[in-house]
């Protein structure tokens, strides 16, 4: 009788426990679900913005170079190159204060047996230095880079270099760029939302992209941001990915 009250007993506290177990799991459930229509109550939507700029800032580098068969007479005529160098760049109408010289590069040269194999016996020596503007008359680097090779005719071994242009005032469009994308991106929210019916609320999270600085009219992108040095004309593009409420 003890045995059959005792199994009786087991079996209510078994059912007992189930009954608490699936109200437990219900309200989970339940709660999960909430949670899960609160969270999907929103809308997540992507903004840019884009604008044309000129650069205001150009640098420029040219490099030159002499052998010569002893070291004192290769100095000696890569400074007489340097002068010529920098009073061509003053008739041009460039500031003397804008032009830098970088150090002479000296290179050993061996002579070399007609089966290929370097001696210890030096040749000659070679030396190299560059000149390198940096103004913000961009036209007039732009100009200068093209027409500097004329040396050449004054019996200097020259070597012109592409212009690198970049746009000084980045920092604070970037600030503008960045409030012009989240404007594009609540418009984008707006549309959508009154399509379905709804409206759009406040702003719930925002994440900044990676700035494009790329060629006008190009379609280089990079995860890591682009940042074209090589054109005078730009386009720089903003992108900004907006999380709003929907009421």
């Amino acid at each position: 009788m003890n045995e059959e009250r005792t199994q009786k007993w087991g079996i209510i506290i078994v059912a007992s426990i189930l009954a608490l177990g699936l109200i437990i799991s219900s309200f989970i459930v339940s709660n999960s679900m909430v949670k899960l229509k609160a969270a999907s109550n929103t809308i997540t939507v992507t903004g840019s913005a884009k604008q044309q700029i000129k650069s205001d800032l150009a640098t420029w580098n040219g490099s030159y170079s002499v052998q010569a068969a002893d070291l004192k007479t290769a100095y000696n005529q890569i400074k007489a190159n340097q002068e010529i160098v920098r009073q061509y760049l003053i008739d041009q109408g460039v500031t003397e204060n804008a032009i830098g010289f970088s150090s002479i590069n000296t290179e050993v040269r061996y002579v070399t047996l007609p089966s290929g194999q370097m001696t210890t016996q030096v040749e000659g020596y070679r030396l190299y230095q560059q000149v390198e503007l940096s103004s913000k008359d961009v036209d007039k680097i732009t100009q200068l880079s093209r027409q500097t090779t004329d040396l050449i005719n004054q019996g200097i071994e020259f070597q012109s270099y592409p212009p690198r242009y970049f746009y000084t005032k980045l920092a604070k469009m970037k600030v503008q760029m960045l409030s012009l994308a989240t404007k594009d991106a609540k418009v984008r929210a707006d549309q959508i939302a009154s399509n379905a019916g709804s409206k759009v609320g406040a702003l719930r999270a925002a994440k900044m992209g990676v700035f494009q600085i790329t060629p006008l009219y190009s379609n280089e992108v990079s995860d890591y941001g682009f940042n074209d040095t090589s054109s005078l004309d730009k386009e720089i593009t903003a992108v900004m990915n907006c999380e709003f409420e929907i009421k």
